[in-house]
């Protein structure tokens, strides 16, 4: 399944630098607008992490399932999700010079998003199978929220921020 995710999030990082550089040469300066309107949307997905209420949730166990299929499901769970790409567009005029994007910064930043989230994903996997009955905390579920909520608003706030 993380394999499917890392996948669709090369489909959305192209997506978005594609996206940002046609974007960039119509709009010229005014590309600006985007980049706030991109930490503005980050910095509200993390105020609603900070304030959602914490619930226990039930876990039922997994059904045995192919490789093919968990890959299919981590893909189009993915692709599907549209504040994916938002973030990918939120996150890379803080980082990337979007016009001198080339073909080896793309494949870098594939490199980093595999290191980062799929070893992020496995080891939520890992610790998933370990900690279930942490899981179904609502406290748990409250500092989980809260510490992705800061990280949301701080990596908004930095968008906001750079120049």
């Amino acid at each position: 399944m993380t394999m499917g995710i890392v996948c669709g999030d090369y489909v959305f990082i192209v997506l978005a630098l594609l996206g940002l550089s046609a974007i960039a040469e119509m709009m010229g300066s005014a590309f600006v607008i985007i980049k706030y309107l991109s930490a503005a949307y980050l910095i509200y997905l993390g105020i609603n992490l900070l304030k959602s209420k914490a619930k226990s949730v039930d876990i039922e166990e997994a059904k045995p399932s192919t490789l093919f299929s968990n890959f299919m499901a981590g893909l189009l769970i993915t692709l599907g999700n549209p504040k994916a790409i938002l973030f990918y567009i939120g996150l890379f005029p803080a980082f990337v010079d979007i016009g001198e994007v080339s073909v080896t910064d793309t494949g870098l930043i594939m490199l980093v998003a595999t290191l980062a989230f799929g070893s992020v994903n496995i080891c939520y996997a890992l610790l998933a199978v370990r900690a279930k009955k942490v899981f179904r905390s609502p406290n748990a579920s409250n500092i989980i929220n809260k510490t992705a909520g800061s990280i949301m608003v701080t990596t908004g706030a930095i968008v906001a921020a750079k120049s």
